[in-house]
């Protein structure tokens, strides 16, 4: 779960250059020295270390003495940045209750100029190898920790939802700082949470959607009922950023899989039968 608003508000000048410079070195290091802490940012031993504990008290810096005294952010920190940022910049105004929760991403309701939600992305923290392999957009060895795999993984959603965005259902794309995506909050259960009173009208929206999208050069590459919402009637779908680009070598066996997971689902909850091949047309054709 995010950090808290109030140590957010509680944050000192010092707290927040501190968590900045662990996220620079942390590009070279798993676990970033209190020297290299220390000399970057030019305060007393005895300040430091207070700032240091107040960030590990509060959730946002993990200490690790072995094999020697060095830290690093956890998701409170990174969490905490990118909230500072986006608050700065008068993107949000304030951060409100979870309203969804993945193995690699938690999403909450927040204000800014109107009610919007927030995804922060967690890319690897559960299994870094497992998304180091099914992530291309990730490179396959070498230093690259969790903190920077999430802030890409939010680059590429943000990208496909401003890309897409109006010719295809998707939350509106309002900013992004770091691994953190503000949208539009939409109003609506998850697909597979909801009871259909036109379920054949739905599907051939989804599929409309998908076509939309393939001729905008994106396929969705996890589309499932977990991944569609229904508001006020109409799907928008969500959660973008293992999306690949249309001319991708592997794009057709994507798009069959995708088209594949939906009409599998109308199949099972509603008993609706649909050609796979007039499918794949009506979205390639």
């Amino acid at each position: 779960m995010p950090v808290s608003a109030e140590h957010i508000r509680s944050l000192h000048k010092y707290e927040l250059r501190i968590l900045s410079i662990i996220e620079r070195w942390m590009k070279r290091y798993s676990w970033v020295p209190l020297e290299q802490i220390k000399n970057t940012i030019g305060l007393s031993e005895s300040e430091t270390d207070y700032r240091l504990r107040r960030l590990i008290g509060w959730g946002m810096v993990r200490f690790n003495p072995v094999p020697y005294d060095g830290y690093a952010l956890v998701s409170g920190g990174y969490d905490a940045l990118a909230l500072h940022a986006l608050t700065k910049k008068g993107t949000i105004s304030a951060l409100g209750s979870l309203i969804g929760e993945g193995k690699e991403s938690v999403v909450h309701e927040a204000i800014g100029l109107c009610p919007v939600a927030i995804k922060f992305h967690r890319i690897g923290q559960r299994s870094f190898s497992s998304a180091r392999t099914n992530r291309e957009y990730m490179p396959a060895g070498g230093h690259f920790p969790w903190i920077f795999a999430s802030s890409r993984s939010a680059e590429r959603e943000y990208t496909a939802l401003c890309a897409l965005h109006p010719k295809v259902s998707v939350p509106v794309p309002v900013d992004r700082n770091r691994h953190a995506v503000v949208m539009s909050l939409v109003a609506g259960p998850n697909l597979n949470r909801c009871r259909l009173d036109d379920p054949k009208q739905m599907l051939e929206e989804i599929l409309d959607n998908t076509r939309f999208a393939y001729r905008a050069g994106i396929i969705h590459a996890d589309l499932s009922e977990f991944n569609v919402m229904v508001e006020e009637g109409r799907c928008i779908i969500i959660d973008w950023p293992q999306w690949v680009e249309a001319g991708h070598p592997n794009a057709q066996q994507v798009l069959q899989r995708d088209i594949d997971n939906i009409l599998a689902y109308f199949k099972r909850k509603y008993d609706i039968t649909s050609s796979f091949e007039d499918a794949f047309q009506c979205v390639t054709g």
